[in-house]
């Protein structure tokens, strides 16, 4: 599979963002799609996921900030981040996880930077 990711970018605190990532080659038989991110010197962690159902999860204190959601049609999926502060500064990472596997697949990084 093939993770495309875009739409990061550079934005004051206070702004918003949308990030989309397309998956293709293989994409047939993904369960879940979600977005992690990792600032420099942090571990990556996870933002928000969301099921082929629309089951969401969020990591802590993301919710209502940030929302998942996803196009299966389209095998994509969209993150709009809102009220974003200088400490969302990272490379967000859009992942996917197959039914019947446990591993995460990664596309290659779009850097969202806030300035204050």
């Amino acid at each position: 599979v093939q993770l495309q990711a875009s739409g990061g970018g550079l934005v004051q605190a206070g702004g918003s963002l949308r990030l989309s990532c397309v998956a293709s080659r293989a994409a047939l038989g993904i369960d879940r799609m979600g977005w992690y991110r990792q600032a420099p010197g942090n571990e990556r962690e996870l933002v928000a996921d969301i099921a082929r159902s629309g089951w969401t999860n969020y990591g802590n204190g993301l919710k209502g900030r940030f929302t998942i959601s996803r196009d299966n049609a389209k095998d994509t999926v969209y993150l709009q981040m809102s009220s974003l502060d200088p400490e969302d500064t990272a490379v967000y990472y859009c992942s996917v996880k197959f039914y019947g596997r446990s591993e995460l697949y990664w596309g290659q990084g779009t850097q969202v930077t806030v300035s204050s």
